[in-house]
């Protein structure tokens, strides 16, 4: 009888593997599978999502990051299309939803060139010759924008807002988010804008309506004043920003103290007091009337401050002090030694506000403050949280559209025209990259076509009308959710960054045809499996 061959194992055991055309069909399914979870939430008429988490925690939005990152996905597949998300945060703060849905549609129709034995490579060619036109088409499309535009950037912010828990008080929000990112954007030798969005700080409070959010042009701290006899507000305020502990410090190694009189007792509690003392005075001294200090404040230096008239706050955060030198000039000083006039910073009013049952300190009238707050308000926490996100959306589209200069118009009109534009160049192709082109042209139109649907209008139709009004060189050509009908999207003021188009369109082909490329999935078992020789060879203690 013949030797039985054994099968050789060369993974470990558990291991789960998927190849081939199965592995290409789950890893679209499920990218699909999170595609379509966000897809309802597209559009002025997108609805919302309720996540609950294990502990019962509760997060209600319509933002694609905040939904597949509380969803907590474990696809490896699908959490690859989560990274899609994350960078259009990351890079424009808005347009995830777009990012992921468009991701999810050019594996949907890659899947049908799939089946009729399109090999995966030639797709992936195709779409990467169809992103760098789309890239190209976008860049001809758009119109230049300037900080000076103030009507077109608070269109941008409306744009961004509407749809959104915020949508009420749009118009306020929006005027909000077009000062505060003029406030802080910087302009280097070379003319290049700098925006950083640390710069501008959403600092949310449950109470009151909506409608009361504010622009501080400087910082909310939620911190109050360390002792109760302090002045509550300061005018013309010099701060000191001190990053060490107004206390006295302990020794560094165990020291020993030998008392034997009592008065030596007296002698060594007075000689403490006199050093807290001395820093109060340097402080005083210098002109300071307000200080921030990012440790700790002894009790006895906090009467002393109280009796110099100083308003002083401690353990402020390290992004909190940064934030208070941007906004008031101040330098933050390490040792109180080296504390002179020149590093205090100036602010037109620091004053102990109460809020609910909280109390902030607001350092506010700043001449030229690099560092502004918003005070989100709301009626409940989830609701400040929603206005929160629109907000982060609306102030990312704001900065974009001034940094990159260029904006269109939103409502489904740019990708139409670009979808357009693509079959043209398409016709020119030859091979069986063509059809992949083709493919990709028909992807984007999932955006107007879920608009559409999300405002529970005949997406056939739609589509059919967009179609018609672009060949008839109606760029902006858009679709109206409200009357049902097809509107120029530029004239309504529907207006969005390119920035978030060319991320969007960029980042979910680079996925596609990463996820298109894999053909073999290979998981690994558990590592605590018992160590004994590989399945399939003998053990050495038979032999």
């Amino acid at each position: 009888m013949a030797n039985q061959v054994q099968p050789i194992f060369i993974l470990p055991e558990g291991t789960q593997r998927t190849t081939g055309k199965n592995a290409q069909r789950n890893n679209i399914m499920a990218a699909k599978l999170v595609a379509e979870t966000v897809r309802t939430t597209l559009g002025p008429k997108g609805m919302d999502k309720m996540i609950v988490d294990s502990l019962g925690d509760i997060t209600v939005t319509n933002d694609g990051v905040t939904i597949l990152e509380e969803m907590q996905i474990e696809h490896p597949a699908a959490k690859m299309v989560v990274e899609v998300a994350k960078t259009q945060e990351a890079e424009v703060g808005d347009g995830t939803t777009t990012a992921v849905v468009i991701a999810g549609e050019l594996l949907r129709r890659a899947e049908t060139l799939l089946d009729q034995n399109v090999h995966p490579t030639v797709i992936t060619r195709g779409y990467r010759i169809a992103h760098e036109k789309a890239i190209e088409i976008l860049n001809n499309l758009a119109e230049p924008v300037t900080e000076k535009d103030d009507t077109l950037l608070k269109k941008i912010a409306i744009t961004a807002l509407t749809g959104k828990g915020a949508e009420n008080a749009k118009e306020n929000l929006s005027d909000i988010a077009v000062r505060a990112v003029k406030r802080v954007i910087e302009r280097d030798a070379a003319g290049h804008i700098h925006f950083d969005k640390e710069h501008i700080k959403l600092e949310k409070k449950v109470g009151s309506a909506v409608e009361d959010t504010e622009l501080i042009d400087g910082v909310v701290l939620e911190k109050e004043a360390v002792h109760p006899q302090m002045p509550k507000v300061i005018l013309n305020a010099k701060i000191a920003l001190i990053d060490s502990a107004i206390e006295i410090k302990d020794t560094e190694i165990d020291a020993k103290i030998e008392i034997t009189d009592p008065r030596q007792m007296q002698a060594f509690l007075d000689q403490e007091e006199k050093m807290l003392r001395t820093m109060v005075d340097k402080l005083a001294n210098v002109g300071a009337n307000v200080v921030f200090c990012q440790k700790g404040i002894d009790d006895a230096a906090q009467h002393f401050l109280a009796k110099k008239g100083i308003y002083a706050a401690r353990r402020v955060k390290k992004s909190d002090m940064e934030a208070l030198q941007r906004a008031s000039g101040a330098n933050i000083i390490t040792n109180l030694d080296d504390l002179t006039p020149k590093d205090l910073g100036h602010a037109g009013r620091v004053e102990e506000v109460k809020i609910g049952d909280e109390e902030l300190t607001y350092v506010t009238g700043c001449k030229n403050p690099k560092s502004v707050t918003i005070l989100v308000r709301g009626g409940t926490p989830h609701i400040v949280d929603e206005v929160r996100r629109a907000m982060t959306d609306a102030i990312g589209d704001v900065a974009a559209s001034i940094k990159v200069g260029k904006v269109v118009a939103g409502a489904g009109a740019p990708e139409m025209e670009v979808a357009r534009e693509l079959r043209k160049f398409a016709d020119g192709l030859s091979g069986r990259e063509q059809l992949a082109v083709f493919a990709f042209a028909d992807s984007l139109e999932v955006i107007p076509r879920t608009l559409a649907e999300n405002a529970g209008m005949d997406p056939i139709d739609i589509i059919t009308e967009l179609k018609v009004a672009h060949d008839k060189k109606q760029k902006w050509a858009g679709v109206d959710v409200n009357a049902g009908k097809v509107m120029d999207a530029w004239k309504a003021g529907v207006i969005e960054p390119l920035k978030i188009k060319t991320q969007a369109i960029t980042s979910a082909s680079e996925v596609a045809q990463m996820i298109l490329r894999i053909d073999d999935v290979i998981a690994g078992g558990k590592q605590d499996a018992p160590r004994g020789p590989p399945q399939g060879m003998p053990d050495m203690g038979e032999m």
